[in-house]
């Protein structure tokens, strides 16, 4: 304890004066301070006024009193050390104490008082212990939380695309190969939609690389609210598109795909006014699962194949594999 430290402070509660003062004397003369009191009922007035790190508390009072004492100060300061004064006489008592969570005990008569001394040392010194721990859990659970954070955001950047923030192809292949297994397992059908903007590359040339980015960007979010909650849209990249509809047949589906087209279309994207058709458009390929495929390799050709009917075809239009 330096000099501009104020003195640790030590409450004894004890109803024998002359054990009170000889415990007050010791701990005085290793320099704490001490407040004193002589029953349970005083000692918990002054401990709820201004509360001390360590408690020394005489057993020899009724044991309820005692016990009360100790559950009333660990609730409200759960690290307060707490030391009994037991006699012969009170044991049993200070048995029960410790059992509900005293921390020491003084055997009375006290021969050397000097040891009370010395067990406020040690208890001060349990409680920095105790505090630089929780310091140490406070560190380290804030370190964890951070680093689930940096997980959190490291998966989701994993899955995304950085143009759009929509899905990207990784995480596009993994839930098309879970749609199938459910759509096998359940008897279910689902459908894909391929989507591709007709003459990016125009756009990108007029309108420069970063204006393409904001417009599909822009593209991927009117989709989105045009989908369903449970539809699954991802960005292939260069404007290219795909969107997983479960529970969705080929039937269902064509009216999607096409309600997508019609959104494109009319929708007034910034510069769309440069393209050959004087707006944006994007030519859409359709196939849905088990009638044109039942694995991902052929419902992926089939689509890409129908896209590519639609583009040959002047684009801003559908086209299916069962045509």
């Amino acid at each position: 304890m330096t000099a501009h430290e104020p003195a640790p402070r030590v409450l004894v509660v004890e109803n024998e004066p002359a054990v009170r003062a000889a415990l007050a004397q010791a701990l005085t003369a290793e320099g704490f301070q001490v407040d004193e009191a002589n029953t349970p009922e005083q000692g918990l007035d002054l401990f709820m006024a201004n509360p001390c790190p360590v408690v020394f508390a005489d057993t020899v009072q009724p044991g309820p009193s005692v016990i009360g004492l100790l559950q009333r100060i660990k609730d409200t300061r759960p690290h307060t050390q707490i030391i009994l004064v037991a006699n012969a006489d009170s044991l049993h008592t200070a048995i029960m104490a410790l059992r509900c969570g005293a921390d020491e005990y003084l055997i009375k008569p006290i021969e050397n008082p000097g040891q009370a001394a010395e067990l406020a040392r040690q208890s001060f010194a349990r409680i920095r212990r105790i505090r630089d721990n929780e310091t140490r859990i406070a560190e380290l659970q804030r370190q964890i939380t951070e680093l689930e954070s940096a997980n959190r955001l490291f998966r989701e950047h994993s899955i995304r695309d950085a143009a759009t923030g929509l899905f990207n192809q990784r995480h596009f292949q993994a839930g098309l190969a879970a749609e199938l297994a459910r759509a096998e397992r359940h008897s279910r059908a689902f459908s894909l939609i391929a989507i591709e903007v007709d003459h990016l590359q125009t756009y990108i040339q007029v309108h420069g690389r970063a204006l393409s980015n904001n417009l599909l960007s822009l593209l991927g979010q009117l989709l989105c609210e045009r989908l369903r909650t449970s539809d699954t849209l991802a960005h292939l990249g260069s404007g290219n598109f795909v969107v997983i509809v479960p529970e969705t047949g080929p039937k269902e589906a064509l009216k999607v795909a096409r309600s997508l087209c019609s959104l494109i279309e009319s929708y007034p994207f910034c510069g769309c006014e440069t393209q050959p058709q004087g707006c944006l458009t994007a030519s859409l390929g359709l196939v849905s699962y088990p009638q044109d495929g039942t694995d991902a390799t052929t419902l992926l050709q089939l689509a890409g194949r129908a896209l590519q009917r639609a583009k040959e075809a002047g684009g801003d239009q559908v086209c299916f594999a069962g045509e």
